[in-house]
């Protein structure tokens, strides 16, 4: 099944964007590069946000990341995931930035496929603020195949 198909038939909803003060994904060359989209959960992992809402707070993420590319390329079909990196709102002393965003690969492995073009280079770090006060930031590198 391809990309795309995953994506809708796993509940991935595609919608047109409005352009805004940036842009949410630039293509430049054969790379679609998404700006940073931010979880709609607040808060900070470590005071009061649990891992496992942080995991769903950063495949949030992912999902929007998905539609800025849907918009700015047509399509999720012939993209490979080349580099995530995840920003976690934390306290000092959390250490589970990584747990936190498998929540955004393990959706980019299920819909590009783990062993293929969904397996991903990845950071995942700790902040002490987002911005709006989100729990979770992500950004995203896709190559466009040829």
């Amino acid at each position: 099944m391809s990309a795309q198909a995953t994506a809708e038939q796993i509940g991935i909803k595609f919608e047109k964007q409005t352009p805004g003060y940036l842009n949410l994904c630039i293509r430049s060359g054969n790379q679609l590069i998404s700006s940073g989209h931010v979880s709609t959960l607040k808060g900070k992992l470590g005071a009061g946000v649990t891992t496992e809402e942080g995991y769903a707070a950063a495949r949030d993420c992912a999902e929007k990341i998905l539609n800025s590319v849907w918009n700015a390329h047509g399509t999720l079909d012939g993209l490979k995931v080349i580099k995530v990196l995840g920003c976690v709102n934390s306290t000092g002393d959390f250490i589970e930035q990584h747990l936190v965003i498998n929540g955004a690969s393990d959706l980019l492995h299920q819909v590009f496929g783990k062993d293929g073009d969904g397996y991903h280079a990845r950071s995942a770090l700790g902040f002490a603020s987002l911005p709006t006060g989100a729990a979770v930031e992500v950004e995203a590198i896709f190559e466009i195949k040829a």
